[in-house]
Formats: C-alpha cells, structure tokens, sequence
C-alpha cells in the first residue's frame, strides 16, 4: 500500500515536472491544467480509499482514482501530439500511467471478490 502510495505521489510529481517545460502555447496550457488537476487527484483519492469506512466505500473511491489516473493519460497523449520534443518523458509518464491503470482496476476486482464472499 505505501509502495502504491508513493507511486501516485511520483506520477503527480513528474507530471507537475513536465508541465514546467512545456511551452505556454494555448493548448499546453489548457491540456496542462486538466493534467495537473487529474494527476494529482489520482495521488489524494488513493489516500481516501486507504481510509474508507467500508469495502464499498474503498471500492468507490478506487473508482475515482481509476478514472482520474485514464483522464491523466488521455491529457497525456494529447499534450505528447503538440510536444513531440519530449516523447521519451511524455511516453515513460503514459507508461506509468498505464501500469497504475491496471493495478488499480485489478484492485477494485479483488475488493469486489472478497465483497461478494464475505
């Protein structure tokens, strides 16, 4: 759980670290404000979910945190077609992104499965 945690932290860090080198064209702009909004979401929502009330209440908040960290790569892949120039950090974010993808929707399942057993 704190590995999970700390990774979130790290997304919305190096995500936050790419907004500052882009340049302010209009779109950057508005595609980094979704960005910073969503990544850092994805980090706070995680936390809540550790502190959930009730399974159900976990599995609610982890469905936020799935659909804040797929909104992060979507501004992700939209930014990386205007900043070809930074393919390399912009793919490795999108990469990560992915993976806490992934591992948060196999959460919500396992939770999902003790819910049902219990």
């Amino acid at each position: 759980m704190q590995d999970l945690k700390k990774r979130f932290k790290e997304f919305s860090i190096h995500c936050a670290e790419l907004i500052q080198k882009l340049p302010g064209t209009t779109a950057n702009r508005a595609y980094s404000n979704q960005l910073i909004r969503s990544s850092s979401s994805t980090g706070a929502n995680y936390r809540a979910a550790l502190r959930g009330k009730s399974s159900a209440d976990f599995i609610n908040k982890l469905k936020i945190v799935e659909e804040e960290i797929d909104e992060s790569v979507y501004f992700l892949e939209l930014i990386l077609h205007f900043n070809q120039d930074l393919s390399i950090e912009i793919n490795e974010l999108i990469k990560e992104g992915n993976e806490l993808t992934a591992i948060t929707v196999q959460s919500i399942k396992t939770a999902r499965s003790k819910l049902r057993t219990s």
